[in-house]
């Protein structure tokens, strides 16, 4: 079973950045899709972005222009930069990787 860890998380003021990161254990990361959801209190959990084994990322219109999806194969890890951070992106942000593996979830909170 492979264990994905996010950190990066935290509290931030609007227009503010933050850069989460999502560490796997075991190998063969690199064949593997990637994605981050997000979780607001009260709404369903929604697909932020995502990016494919090649590298091809795709984006919620939410966070187009504001997020960036990346990836290092060599540290079995995936990055999600958020900048000009809005209240609105408050929310727990959980990595997921295509083979149905979560993450435990890391708390993002926009405020001033």
């Amino acid at each position: 079973q492979v264990q994905l860890v996010e950190s990066g998380g935290g509290l931030v003021q609007p227009g503010g950045s933050l850069r989460l990161s999502c560490t796997a254990s075991g190998r063969f990361f690199s064949i593997y899709a990637m994605d981050w959801y997000r979780q607001a209190p009260g709404k369903q959990r929604e697909l932020v972005a995502f990016i494919s084994s090649g590298g091809n990322t795709n984006y919620a219109d939410s966070v187009k222009g504001r997020f960036t999806i990346s990836r290092d194969n060599a540290k079995n890890t995936v990055y999600l930069q958020m900048n000009s951070l809005k209240p609105e992106d408050t929310a727990v942000y959980y990595c997921h990787r295509l083979d149905g593996s979560w993450g435990q979830g890391t708390q993002v909170t926009v405020s001033s």
